[in-house]
């Protein structure tokens, strides 16, 4: 908004003028002007080959959902994901929808999903599937407005011979008669039993469930944690076995709380299936893929509500199960920006995240060794109290091993808000973040896009938490690589539509870039009327595309490429192309992609017609995957796409 007025400025000199000579009010005639030269403006081919060019896409109303999660798909569609849409009466009534969308030919189909994946975690398997792991159990309910005291019950089974089912509505009884209810089925699994010489030692499976009070208001209070509870309805002999053991209930304010379910979507058939379920129930978290094709999931909110303190699975795509990885307990608020990076064994945490969490707990960013679960902190980082809801990426191919952070706020509603980019070289000898370029406005909730030509394009965000006092900034910036920290900003074209809190971005085969969702908290400066969740999707065309003559073509390459060994790529433009790209196919949500990154391959010409591309040897650099092979000319013009398995 800021950047469009400067820009304006001349325009409205010209329209007081008019506005003078003809006699008419002001203030319209000025912003009739302004807004028909604005539109001439970027409506331009030269305006267009130096900023770019934004589209809105209005979908017909039975089309639209309240993206929260989108995904590329190998068949090069667009999977937008909403589930209840942070809608509770679309969750209470199941209405929960995903939206398959094909850039291609702006067909879309709505697709129900089986579970509220509102707020899950996602990322795209080896073989093309995307998983999506976690979800809503139930909604929050704020201070206030809580009827019922509720809480933690730890469910103890003493019998190693069977598991105890615990269905919905189960009821604890504590030992002074107040009566609470489970709100959510769940299994026990049997007692551990180890032999000894003389017997046996039994050690009793707990798990931990939700419970709500049967009595509404203060009388459902009980705040003596440790207490047993005898569970209504058992027989004599599995009431010895099984009870409850009760933390403080209260009638406190009660977080979302997290599902334990996952599904996978088959781009070839269009349907979702369940996997596995996780060994933890998580609201919020973070699917980071490793280069062998495993994903560690981490954090987000359990079945009760609380941040799990550093419980890490690895899901293993070969049989579809999660696997609880005992020794990773690092803790991390949610939706952690975590990176696998070049060397084997070694995560990087940029520290950015997206809520949920104490201020002086897993928020410094730094190298996490996965051999012994230490964090080295990384130093140098401006701001680093300002990482909430902030943006992390690669800046060119991830060979380079250069991470920029950008923009973030403040812990919560805080109204602290940051605009800069730093930039860390991990493979440096002492790694440490240094001071790149500063966005004209601070920002949080940027939303960061890789593209072929290895710029990134940063678009979107608020000044504010979820764009309160109208603070939306429509506002986009194209950071170039370069020698120096954070490379090099320069503007690009203003989008139409202001996106914050659920905002994604997502690169297209053709080379554009989708953006989708976002949910203010206010419509209005004051404050005063409540949001309406952004349904409409814009696409942005970069400079390249605007550059005149053909695009580079791939008219023939491999759908399967192997570390380490080298291919024949037909195009008619070998002589032209001045770089490689395979684009790793990514998936947002909540300012959070950690598995977009570029590949660098080296090429050559091989006769008339032809390229011989060398591709990387190492499986931490091209790790199994789903990528679009790109070639970009001399002038840094792309091509489309080729869809790229790496087995």
């Amino acid at each position: 908004m800021l950047r469009r007025s400067r820009r304006l400025r001349p325009l409205a000199l010209t329209a007081i003028a008019l506005a003078v000579l003809m006699g008419v009010n002001l203030p319209p005639a000025v912003a009739y002007v302004q807004d028909w030269q604005y539109q001439r403006l970027i409506n331009s081919l030269e305006y267009q080959r130096e900023f770019g060019k934004w589209d809105v896409l209005d979908l017909p109303v039975d089309q639209r959902v309240n993206a929260i999660h989108s995904a590329l798909l190998p068949s090069g569609k667009i999977m937008l994901i909403a589930g209840s849409g942070n809608k509770e009466d679309m969750f209470a009534t199941k209405a929960l929808k995903s939206l398959l969308y094909d850039p291609a030919t702006g067909e879309s189909r709505v697709i129900p999903v089986p579970d509220d994946m509102f707020c899950a975690g996602q990322t795209l398997l080896p073989d093309g599937r995307l998983l999506v792991a976690g979800g809503t159990a139930r909604y929050e309910k704020l201070d206030g407005a809580v009827t019922y005291a509720g809480g933690a019950m730890r469910v103890k089974n003493e019998n190693p011979d069977v598991a105890r089912d615990i269905p919905a509505g189960t009821e604890f009884v504590s030992p002074e008669g107040k009566a609470y209810r489970t709100i959510r089925p769940n299994v026990v699994p049997p007692a551990a039993k180890v032999a000894t010489r003389t017997g046996a030692t039994v050690t009793a499976a707990e798990e931990r469930v939700f419970v709500e009070a049967v009595a509404p208001g203060p009388q459902g209070i009980t705040l003596q944690p440790g207490l047993q509870y005898a569970i209504t309805g058992l027989d004599a002999d599995a009431g010895k076995d099984v009870y409850g053991l009760g933390e403080a209930l209260t009638l406190d304010k009660q977080n979302y709380q997290g599902t334990d379910t996952a599904f996978t979507f088959d781009p070839v058939a269009e349907t979702w299936t369940r996997v596995d379920d996780m060994d933890f129930a998580r609201w919020y978290p973070t699917l980071t893929p490793l280069p062998n094709g495993d994903v560690l999931t981490l954090s987000g909110l359990d079945n009760i509500g609380n941040v799990l303190n550093g419980e890490t699975e690895h899901f293993d795509p070969r049989t579809n199960r999660f696997v609880e990885d005992k020794q990773l307990t690092q803790y991390f608020p949610t939706y952690p920006s975590v990176f696998a990076t070049g060397e084997p064994g070694r995560l990087f945490y940029t520290g950015t995240n997206s809520g949920y969490g104490p201020a002086e707990a897993g928020r410094l960013p730094g190298f996490w060794d996965l051999d012994t679960n230490v964090i080295t902190p990384v130093p140098g980082l401006r701001d680093p109290n300002l990482l909430e809801t902030g943006g992390s990426a690669w800046l060119g191919p991830v060979q380079d091993q250069r991470m920029v952070v950008v923009g973030g706020g403040g812990i919560g509603e805080s109204p602290l808000t940051t605009g800069r980019i730093d930039e860390i070289d991990l493979d440096a000898p002492d790694p440490a973040f240094r001071s790149g370029p500063v966005l004209p406005d601070p920002v949080r909730y940027p939303n960061l896009t890789t593209l072929p030509d290895d710029s990134m394009l940063i678009s979107h965000g608020s000044r504010d938490y979820r764009g309160k006092g109208d603070s939306d900034v429509l506002d986009a910036h194209l950071l170039r690589p370069t020698a120096e920290p954070g490379g090099t900003l320069v503007e690009a074209a203003d989008p139409h539509v202001g996106r914050n809190y659920h905002g994604q971005a997502v690169l297209l085969p053709d080379g554009r870039v989708l953006t989708a969702g976002s949910d203010p908290l206010f419509d209005d400066e004051r404050n005063t009327i409540p949001g309406t969740f952004e349904q409409r999707l814009e696409i942005y065309s970069p400079p390249y595309l605007f550059q005149g003559g053909d695009r580079p073509e791939i008219t023939a390459a491999p759908d399967t490429m192997r570390r380490g060994t080298t291919v024949r790529v037909e195009t008619p433009d070998a002589e032209r192309i001045g770089k490689v790209r395979l684009m790793r196919l990514m998936s947002s949500t909540h300012v959070t992609a950690v598995d977009q990154f570029s590949i660098a391959v080296d090429a050559r010409p091989a006769g008339p017609g032809a390229l011989e591309l060398t591709l990387p040897p190492d499986l931490e650099t091209m790790q199994v995957g789903n990528y679009m092979l790109v070639l970009v000319d001399d002038r840094g013009v792309p091509s489309v796409g080729s869809m790229v398995r790496v087995p």
